[in-house]
């Protein structure tokens, strides 16, 4: 009889992506795939590999009032209660979350009815639903070695990398090739599903202040908020700009790989995807969050040539401009950060997070299963 696991995520391509990678890898190897999640999922969730979907209910307390902080403490009650129930059905040999508030409750319950819970965690800085959960877990797995940890949580921490979707990595094979003078330049915008308001706003404005020989040159294809889509579609045929508009991509791994240039927030998964794709990118991160984790990922990028970052409160509308103009003047400057962007990429993270899953299951593979031990500390911790 199949093995199942509970994967736990929140409703978000960042958070749902590597489970995805991860839930592919598992059913290859014969495990039974059941997703909790929560309502967001839509779009993101439509082509996931689970034999069945299960929304939690859940809430995000962080940023709250008083006021707010007790509603969300009350749907997060009830969402445990809801996953006790879930976890009692399901019986799953292990639990594993991907990040996110929604992934609380299941892991919780899995916890208390005895289940071996694992966490991933995709970004540089340990997230907020990640850093509650990581006491309970019985390993913990990052994306990068530079993830900075109380010293007690050391000892049960791996580096897998972040898990990869065989999408991407089919992508992946695709060369990169600088414009060619006169030639077409495809460019590539995209926010995901919390982040797309701001370059809704500023890329089309800056697009239009390009000479008219780059403007013609230009293939744009922009993901968009449903509410955005009339303006920036208005915009972008007033100055003549070839331009595909949409609210989702399903197939935006190939895009990523046919672009000479990304636009986009800086997600774990996204610049993720960059690296295994190889593809240069502008980054502009999602600005408030409490950890800055795209801040810190964009940094991380930048910091090795395969991007350019750029904070949304600093960044105008000329400055996108000139840099996108720079940058299309001189494509040499593309390839060498696609080339450097590729470098980083790594593609074996689904694999090497399913031997973590293996090895709590008890199935008998090496400690680690391959997955890299850390030891980064915090600082007096």
């Amino acid at each position: 009889m199949a093995r199942t696991i509970l994967l736990c995520a929140g409703g978000t391509g960042g958070h749902l992506f590597p489970a995805e990678a991860v839930a592919n890898v598992l059913e290859e190897r014969g495990w039974r795939v059941e997703l909790a999640t929560d309502r967001r999922t839509g779009d993101y969730g439509s082509q996931f590999p689970a034999s069945a979907i299960h929304i939690v209910p859940s809430a995000t307390p962080s940023g709250r009032g008083p006021l707010g902080k007790i509603i969300a403490a009350t749907k997060l009650g009830w969402g445990l209660v809801r996953a006790i129930g879930l976890v009692r059905r399901v019986r799953p040999a292990v639990a594993a979350g991907f990040g996110g508030y929604p992934t609380v409750p299941p892991i919780l319950a899995a916890k208390l009815w005895g289940v071996p819970t694992i966490i991933h965690e995709q970004n540089v800085v340990l997230g907020r639903a990640n850093r509650l959960l990581a006491r309970f877990a019985r390993r913990i797995a990052t994306a990068s070695s530079a993830v900075v940890l109380p010293a007690a949580l050391v000892p049960k921490t791996a580096m897998t990398g972040n898990p990869i979707r065989p999408a991407v990595r089919d992508a992946a094979r695709i060369v990169y090739r600088s414009p060619q003078p006169d030639g077409p330049i495809q460019l590539l915008i995209f926010g995901g599903s919390q982040g797309a308001r701001f370059l809704s706003e500023i890329v089309p404005a800056a697009i239009e202040k390009l000479r008219p020989s780059l403007l013609g040159r230009l293939r744009i294809v922009q993901q968009c908020r449903q509410e955005d889509l009339a303006s920036v579609g208005a915009l972008y045929q007033a100055i003549g700009a070839e331009a595909e508009l949409a609210t989702f991509f399903s197939n935006l791994p190939i895009m990523i790989a046919r672009s000479h240039l990304v636009i986009c927030r800086s997600g774990a998964t996204t610049v993720a995807e960059l690296g295994v794709i190889g593809r240069p990118a502008i980054l502009i991160p999602m600005p408030g969050a409490i950890d800055q984790d795209q801040l810190a990922n964009a940094e991380t990028l930048a910091a090795i040539g395969g991007g350019w970052m750029f904070e949304e409160k600093n960044l105008g509308v000329r400055q996108l401009a000139a840099e996108m103009t720079e940058l299309f003047e001189n494509p040499e400057r593309l390839a060498k950060a696609a080339t450097a962007a590729a470098g980083a990429g790594r593609a074996d993270g689904a694999e090497r997070l399913a031997d973590l899953i293996d090895e709590v299951a008890g199935s008998g593979l090496p400690a680690n299963g391959g997955a890299e031990q850390i030891g980064r500390e915090e600082a007096g911790a």
